[in-house]
C-alpha cells in the first residue's frame, strides 16, 4: 500500500486514520500517501516509529479535523491521570512523516490545564499548511528536526515547547490569553540551534496583552524571531526568565527586524539579543536543519492530490 484514500463516510480505503496508518508497511523507504477526505475524525492518533515515510494529505485544511480531547488530567487505562506527555490527540515518532492542507486539534478547552494536540519526534517531520488548534502545550516538538510552513500555531500557555531543532517559516502564531507564553523550548546545550522563526506573524485574540515571546524550560534554551509582524499583544520585555535568573546568563534568545507595534528592541531583556545582518544570515532553513545528511525540506515541492 503507497496509496490510499480514508473518508470518515465510508467511501475510501478505509474510514479512521488510525486503521490506515496501521496499514501501512513497516520501515517504507518509499513515500506512502493517505490522503484523507473532508470530516472531523476524534480519533487518538499514533504514528509509530516503525511506520516511517508516512505522508499525510488532507482534502482541506479546514475541512480536515484530527481531534481528541484528553489533558494532563484525564484518567488513563491505569487509572491514573495521563500526564502532559499522554494527553495528545496525536502522536507522530516515525521519521520523514509529512502532513499538508489539514488540521489537528485538542478539544479539551481553555482551563483545563496541559492539553497537547501534537506530539512529534520523528526525525525530518514535516508539516505545510496545517492547522494546530489548543491553548497549554498545544504542540510539543521531541528531541528532532522539524520543519512547519504556512502552519497556524494557537495556544495560551507554553504552546509551542520541547528539544527539537525546528523551523517555522511563514507561520501565524496566535495567542489566546493574556499574559501567556508563546514558546517553552528546552534545547539541549550542545544544540545551535533550537526554534527559529522565519518571515512569522504574532497575532493575539482581541484584549489580550502582555504576551511573552518565550520562557527557558530548560537553562539552554535557544529561540530566535527573524522577520517577523508582532501585534501589540506581545510585552515590551519580551522575555521572562522562568523565575529562575541564573537562566538568563544560559538562555539564547535573539531577535532581527521585529516589524509591528510588539517589535520594541529598546525595551527587551538586557539578556535577550538583537542579532546583526550577518549573524541573522545565519538563520536558513537548510543551515538550521541541514544535520549530517544535508537535509533541506524547504526544497520539497506539495504533493499533488490523489484523484
Amino acid at each position: 500500500m503507497l496509496k490510499c484514500i480514508v473518508d470518515a463516510a465510508g467511501s475510501g480505503d478505509f474510514s479512521t486514520v488510525q486503521e490506515a496508518v496501521d496499514a501501512a508497511p513497516d520501515g517504507s523507504r518509499e513515500k506512502v500517501t493517505i490522503f484523507i477526505k473532508n470530516g472531523t475524525y476524534e480519533e487518538k492518533l499514533l504514528v509509530p516509529k516503525e511506520k516511517r515515510n508516512l505522508h499525510f494529505l488532507g482534502e482541506s485544511r479546514d475541512g480536515v479535523v484530527l481531534t481528541y480531547s484528553d489533558n494532563a488530567k484525564t484518567l488513563g487505562p491505569d487509572g491514573e491521570p495521563l500526564g502532559t506527555f499522554r494527553s495528545a490527540s496525536a502522536f507522530f515518532h516515525g521519521d520523514d512523516f509529512t502532513a499538508e492542507q489539514l488540521t489537528i486539534r485538542n478539544s479539551s478547552g481553555q482551563g483545563t490545564g496541559q492539553a497537547v494536540a501534537a506530539f512529534v519526534t520523528g526525525d525530518r517531520a514535516v508539516f505545510r499548511s496545517v492547522t494546530f488548534l489548543g491553548f497549554q502545550d498545544t504542540l510539543y516538538t521531541g528531541e528532532s528536526r522539524q520543519y512547519y510552513e504556512d502552519c497556524r500555531i494557537e495556544g495560551d500557555v507554553d504552546y509551542i515547547f520541547g528539544p527539537a531543532t525546528a523551523v517555522f517559516n511563514r507561520c501565524r502564531i496566535h495567542s489566546k490569553r493574556k499574559g501567556g507564553y508563546v514558546t517553552a523550548a528546552s534545547t539541549p546545550e550542545d544544540k545551535p540551534f533550537g526554534y527559529v522563526f522565519l518571515d512569522c506573524t504574532l497575532t493575539a485574540d482581541p484584549g489580550m496583552t502582555d504576551v511573552y515571546l518565550g520562557r527557558p524550560w530548560r537553562p539552554f534554551a535557544h529561540v530566535v524571531w527573524i522577520r517577523t509582524d508582532m501585534d501589540a499583544s506581545v510585552k515590551p520585555e519580551g522575555w521572562h526568565n522562568w523565575s529562575d535568573p541564573a537562566r538568563e546568563a544560559t538562555s539564547r534568545y535573539g531577535e532581527f527586524d521585529s516589524r509591528g507595534p510588539g517589535a520594541n528592541p529598546e525595551a527587551r531583556v538586557s539578556w535577550s539579543c538583537q542579532l546583526a545582518p550577518d549573524e541573522a544570515a545565519a538563520y536558513t532553513v537548510a543551515n538550521v536543519l541541514a544535520g549530517e545528511d544535508g537535509w533541506d525540506p524547504s526544497a520539497v515541492q506539495f504533493e499533488e492530490r490523489l484523484r
